[in-house]
């Protein structure tokens, strides 16, 4: 849909007619694609440079690709957000209503990701036999209220973008997950990587203060502007990571620099040098008899 007002600085790539429905479903479709071929890469990559990759199980393996894939979202999501929060004056004018067509592109490609997310979720839930009630809670949060921006078009595209930005904190995640999994959670870039990832999660809480502040100060027009179901997939979401979700994260990240743990897998210990033995995650070979 082409936006309220138009930036000037809007890149021509993204001047297309989102508006029209076979528009958005080929932008949703690319994004989806998208993200499945970034973790397929990762796999490929893994596979062929990373001894640490090798000895993992199949179930380390999948989340190994999952936090690269999370990771290269976060990145676009970062840009996006911060350029919400900081940068185009259009949409921060108008934090209800006003949309702009890079914001659309944008909030297209991350529906797709969240159905990305939401499939390989399941799939792997349904691979593995578990069922991780937190991540399912997250995920159908993200998914449902993306999907309803794009359903109820009318809503102003500050506070998905803002929601976006909540992602900064992936790519160090993904960093300090891999790291810890060759063993290299005692080195200083790790440890640093780890004091980022835990700033990166205390602005994720100023963050959603900063979305209830702009709530309260809109909310006539808010409730005005956007049908309740939407409103309420994003209040609550927006209850559970503030006072659920984002605090337990936290808590856990600080407690992994102190003690650095893989709670993503029961809570292991580090490797000291490796998956086994070795730095590189090269499994030890056998002593000769």
């Amino acid at each position: 849909m082409s936006s309220n007002h138009e930036s000037s600085l809007t890149p021509s790539m993204f001047d297309v007619d989102y508006s029209s429905w076979n528009v958005r479903y080929k932008v949703i479709a690319a994004g989806f694609i998208f993200y499945c071929a970034v973790f397929l890469l990762c796999h490929v990559v893994s596979v062929c440079f990373s001894q640490t990759y090798y000895s993992l199980s199949a179930k380390e393996k999948v989340f190994w690709d999952l936090a690269a894939t999370r990771a290269a979202f976060g990145i676009h999501s970062a840009i996006a957000g911060l350029w919400a929060l900081l940068v185009d004056p259009v949409i921060s004018a108008d934090k209800v209503t006003t949309q702009q067509n890079w914001s659309w592109f944008t909030l297209l490609i991350a529906t797709g990701f969240f159905l990305f997310e939401n499939v390989a979720l399941h799939g792997s839930n349904l691979v593995f036999r578990t069922f991780d009630v937190p991540l399912v809670i997250h995920h159908f949060f993200a998914f449902a209220g993306f999907s309803g921006a794009v359903i109820w078009d009318t809503i102003g595209h500050y506070l998905p973008m803002v929601t976006l930005l909540l992602e900064m904190s992936t790519p160090f995640t993904c960093v300090s997950w891999m790291l810890l999994k060759a063993g290299l959670a005692k080195t200083v870039f790790w440890k640093a990587n780890q004091w980022l990832m835990i700033h990166m999660f205390h602005c994720r809480m100023v963050l959603t203060y900063h979305m209830w502040w702009v709530s309260w100060c809109h909310w006539d027009v808010i409730s005005g502007n956007i049908v309740l179901p939407v409103r309420v997939l994003f209040f609550t979401g927006l209850a559970l990571l503030t006072f659920i979700l984002n605090p337990v994260w936290t808590h856990k990240k600080t407690m992994q620099l102190l003690n650095p743990v893989d709670w993503n897998f029961g809570n292991k210990p580090a490797p000291e040098n490796g998956p086994s033995a070795k730095q590189d995650g090269q499994l030890p070979k056998k002593k000769a008899k």
